[in-house]
């Protein structure tokens, strides 16, 4: 059962900036040492680098991030991209959302795009989510991505594209299961292979080299999701 609670303090994916010493001057009655006037002019290039690469990035300090949300008909997945839409994704941001379909034919390689033609049912699911995303949040940047599983597994397989888009944040939908299925997940640790079902957010959060997070409503009655991620299991985070 998670544990109750209004809203995770600490818990602001949206508010993730780059942080520049800078040193105020001192008042000084001899004149600097050249080495430390070596020393003064380096401090105020990085500061001065510092500061610029945080006008790049938003004009107002907010940084621009990559969040990949894999998508698919399931209701999970559409309440994850739902929740990451209204509490996590910035105007600032690019959203990418991922599917992963199974193979047309044994020769088609994990990680490989199928064409429009081999696979038009998952082009049609990420465009239809891919509009419904742009009516909700219009000025976000929304790209669509459908690869092939494959060989590998569909844990594994989300990872790798994940690591080739260099997100900063990944978000999966999350089933209910049973007392019994969690037991044994908590066992099993990271020999769950990223097969199917939640193995594969239970994978994804234990593996993936960026930040993951599982989310899961957690009743109509009550509202609010259940927040899983690597240090934090299903956190009640209310709407």
């Amino acid at each position: 059962m998670g544990k109750i609670g209004t809203k995770l303090p600490g818990f602001c994916l949206n508010r993730i900036r780059p942080h520049v010493r800078v040193r105020s001057p001192t008042i000084q009655s001899k004149v600097d040492a050249p080495s430390d006037v070596t020393k003064n002019n380096a401090d105020k290039k990085a500061e001065n680098s510092g500061n610029v690469g945080e006008e790049k990035a938003g004009g107002n300090g907010a940084i621009a991030r990559k969040i990949m949300i894999v998508v698919d008909s399931s209701l999970e997945a559409k309440g994850a991209l739902q929740w990451a839409l209204s509490h996590t994704v910035q105007s600032q941001d690019k959203l990418v959302l991922l599917h992963v379909t199974k193979p047309s034919s044994s020769k088609q390689a994990a990680g490989e795009e199928p064409s429009k033609d081999v696979a038009p049912r998952a082009y049609q699911l990420v465009h239809s989510l891919r509009n419904m995303c742009q009516l909700k949040r219009p000025e976000v940047q929304i790209e669509v991505a459908v690869v092939v599983e494959g060989n590998k597994e569909k844990g594994p397989t989300i990872l790798e594209e994940a690591r080739k888009q260099e997100v900063a944040l990944l978000v999966l939908g999350q089933k209910k299961r049973s007392t019994t299925w969690r037991l044994l997940m908590m066992w099993a640790g990271n020999r769950v292979g990223g097969g199917g079902g939640s193995s594969v957010v239970e994978y994804c959060i234990q593996n993936a080299s960026c930040m993951a997070v599982a989310v899961r409503r957690k009743s109509r009655k009550v509202g609010g999701y259940l927040i899983t991620t690597k240090r934090q299991k299903d956190f009640w985070l209310l709407a």
